[in-house]
């Protein structure tokens, strides 16, 4: 997937995540395949975050996108029944707001709850996976303090609340993995091609790879909850949180 394009498409989810509306034009549409458009804000999915929902609006006609297709093309999925827009129609593009936004909530909360656990038990992430508003996130930590929720909720709220700026950029391969401690994964995730990769920065927590949409400030997570901390083997620990 590009920083800027995913083949034929740019990248207008990355450019800035705010944006809800835009206009567009038909490249590409198949019964089979779904729909390519020249510029899209709907985010495609990965790293864990799904893919985002909306609507395709053309002379009079609406369809409702409700998934995306990666390859060589970003492929729009249509909701099953709903017409395709013929081939060079200009459309209006919606991204489903709600949805989106408690999924940058949800993300930007990940990394801030990565940040700590890093920072403060030297743990590294194994898995993840996150819906609006809820989330869950596994760890390399084979000793738990017998606090660990409680503090663990009380240490990340408290960087929620600090409202640091969360910052994205794009540096070189070589430049963005000479950053100390850049992947926070316990096996480096990054393909062997890419060139340019993405940095989300909470400044002074948190710094890493990532390619999804996070909000401008930790203060626009609202506040996390750990709902349960899990064993999934000797040395894993699933954490499960929730926006409240």
């Amino acid at each position: 997937m590009g920083v800027t394009h995913h083949g034929r498409t740019e990248r207008l989810d990355l450019a800035d995540p705010t944006l809800r509306d835009w206009t567009c034009t038909v490249l590409a549409a198949d019964a089979e395949q779904g729909i390519v458009l020249d510029r899209s804000a709907f985010y495609p999915g990965g790293g864990g975050q799904p893919p985002d929902h909306g609507v395709l609006l053309w002379q009079g006609v609406q369809t409702r996108i409700t998934g995306t297709r990666k390859g060589d093309d970003l492929w729009l999925i249509p909701a099953e029944g709903d017409p395709l827009p013929p081939v060079g129609t200009q459309v209006a593009g919606a991204v489903e707001d709600t949805r989106r936004t408690l999924l940058m909530r949800t993300h930007s909360g990940l990394h801030v709850l990565c940040g700590v656990v890093f920072r403060d038990f030297g743990a590294l992430v194994t898995g993840g996976n996150m819906e609006p508003g809820e989330a869950r996130m596994d760890f390399n930590l084979p000793e738990v303090p017998a606090d660990f929720k409680a503090r663990l909720e009380e240490l990340v709220n408290t960087e929620v609340g600090a409202d640091r700026q969360v910052v994205t950029k794009v540096l070189g391969r070589d430049e963005a993995l000479a950053l100390p401690d850049i992947i926070r994964t316990q096996s480096n995730l990054i393909p062997a091609d890419e060139q340019e990769i993405r940095i989300v920065d909470i400044v002074g927590l948190d710094v890493q790879a990532d390619g999804g949409t996070h909000v401008a400030s930790t203060a626009q997570i609202g506040k996390l909850q750990v709902v349960k901390v899990e064993s999934k083997g000797k040395a894993n620990r699933r954490v499960r949180v929730r926006l409240i």
